[in-house]
């Protein structure tokens, strides 16, 4: 039984060896098949035009921070513009009512003043009838107006 079991265990390490022999060919014609079928159309990039498109996109996108730049200053101009229009619209509104109030004021005068000459005019006209006189008409009292200090223009 000694050389039957020389003569099995050569055959097992010879199949052995064999089937190791077969698995690294079948490993290598799968990488050359894998290889041929999908080859490197467009070798990869170099370090120089890396280093090339780096500097590029540094450049631009120092750019774009100085263009984002001034769009930040043009709109802090435009909010301090927007802050002086809100106090003239402030201001001018609370100058249109107190316009408002004054010509208020002025029109209420100028209905007393008409009123007042309207009764002159007719207590002149019936003097010149009753009394018959050639005079002329005398004029109506005269009342100044206050305007509130404030010249015309």
């Amino acid at each position: 039984m000694n050389v039957g079991q020389r003569v099995r265990r050569g055959l097992v390490v010879v199949g052995v060896v064999g089937s190791l022999l077969v698995g690294a060919a079948s490993i290598r014609a799968a990488a050359a098949w894998t290889a041929a079928s999908a080859p490197l159309a467009i070798s990869p990039a170099s370090a120089e035009s890396l280093s090339a498109r780096l500097a590029d996109e540094e450049a631009r996108s120092a750019a774009l921070q100085a263009q984002l730049d001034e769009l930040r200053a043009g709109a802090a101009d435009l909010t301090g513009a927007l802050d002086v229009a809100r106090t003239r619209i402030s201001t001018d509104a609370a100058t249109a009512a107190a316009l408002r109030t004054r010509l208020a004021t002025a029109t209420t005068r100028l209905a007393t003043l008409e009123k007042s000459l309207a009764r002159a005019r007719a207590a002149a006209a019936g003097s010149r009838n009753a009394g018959g006189s050639t005079r002329a008409p005398t004029q109506a009292p005269t009342h100044e107006v206050d305007d509130g200090g404030e010249t015309d223009g």
